[in-house]
């Protein structure tokens, strides 16, 4: 049944139909208009469910262990993209659908899951790798990326989130996390224009140090004004596109509400738009800058169980090359300490995406 959404945050109606799939996955599809067809062919094969948590007893994190997940679809040829729409007696896709305008369906290879199995191990801290994990579809083109979607579907793409964030939390997840890993450089598996969702049942390591930090009264608006004018990329509205003075990576850079927020659901429609803009406009610059599509890492960086006494939602861009012809490697005096090298000083990162366009 298609239904009519309409988030306070964002100016126009949507439709959000939800569909069952025949292995139980739920399949949410959305749209500027309401979505009717009817279903074609589905997968059936029943989702493995045995990934578990384990503790590291030095590091106080956790790590995912997922063994079904080495059997996942990988970089398919065109006739076989599997989150494309649906044709009658073409292959089985996640989509059975002949068109729809933005997916978000549960991960047939799941690291998490509402159902994952009770840990049998003594000899070390297990826990259940409860939550779940989604594949967000940003159209039924193969072809695409977030700079040359438009921005109606830009902030289709946000209704959707906003969707999940509240079905995550609803349900007692800790942390919920919207990314993009953007190019087989960086291991993208699919190259159909797509993001994911996982909703944690813990609150990982660095969200932890991040709501410790602004719980102690960091000022993220109050230290951009001090940052001067070097490190802006661009603005729209009351958001700033910039790269901080301690960016990690090359060419990092953030999407920064000047109002303090917890995350997008307390935006406003003024805000949402201007969020929709920057992030397609981050794309551009960051395909711009060396003339190819940018590999990178793109996450929502929302408050923790919803709300984190005093946190700054971003929207963060992690790049992943230094130059036109090298990539950016985590050497391992940075996987071992943390301490990252950086190559590109943040004050000229932020001059060269402001000239990219």
């Amino acid at each position: 049944m298609t239904v009519s959404t309409h988030h306070a945050g964002i100016a126009r109606p949507h439709y959000r139909r939800h569909h069952r799939k025949a292995d139980g996955r739920d399949l949410w599809l959305y749209g500027e208009q309401p979505h009717d067809g009817e279903p074609l062919a589905e997968f059936t094969d029943p989702i493995a469910l045995g990934s578990v948590l384990r503790a590291h007893p030095l590091l106080g994190s956790y790590s995912i262990f997922s063994p079904h997940r080495q059997n996942r679809t990988f970089q398919p040829s065109a006739a076989n993209d599997p989150l494309a729409p649906a044709r009658p007696g073409g292959p089985i896709t996640e989509i059975p659908f002949s068109d729809f305008e933005v997916a978000i369906f549960g991960n047939r290879f799941p690291s998490l899951h509402p159902q994952a199995v009770m840990p049998k191990s003594e000899a070390w801290e297990e826990a259940q790798a409860q939550g779940a994990c989604e594949v967000i579809v940003y159209t039924p083109e193969a072809t695409g990326n977030m700079g040359t979607l438009s921005q109606a579907r830009r902030l289709l793409l946000l209704e959707a989130i906003l969707h999940r964030y509240e079905a995550h939390f609803s349900r007692g997840a800790a942390f919920v996390l919207p990314f993009e890993n953007r190019g087989a450089e960086i291991g993208a598996t699919l190259p159909h224009p797509h993001g994911q969702i996982y909703a944690f049942p813990i609150v990982p390591g660095p969200q932890i140090a991040m709501a410790q930090a602004f719980a102690r009264g960091y000022d993220l608006s109050g230290h951009m004004r001090h940052w001067g004018p070097n490190f802006e990329v661009s603005r729209a509205g009351d958001l700033v596109h910039v790269v901080p003075p301690f960016a990690r990576f090359p060419y990092e850079s953030w999407i920064v509400p000047q109002r303090r927020v917890q995350g997008p659901w307390e935006m406003s429609a003024e805000e949402l738009e201007a969020l929709a803009h920057l992030m397609g406009e981050a794309v551009r610059r960051y395909d711009a800058l060396f003339g190819r599509p940018m590999p990178y890492m793109m996450h929502f960086e929302a408050a923790p169980m919803r709300h984190a006494e005093g946190w700054h939602f971003t929207v963060q861009f992690f790049p992943m090359m230094r130059d036109a012809t090298r990539l950016k490697f985590l050497a391992s005096v940075e996987q071992s300490t943390g301490v990252f090298t950086v190559d590109v000083v943040p004050e000229t990162a932020a001059h060269m995406l402001r000239g990219a366009l």
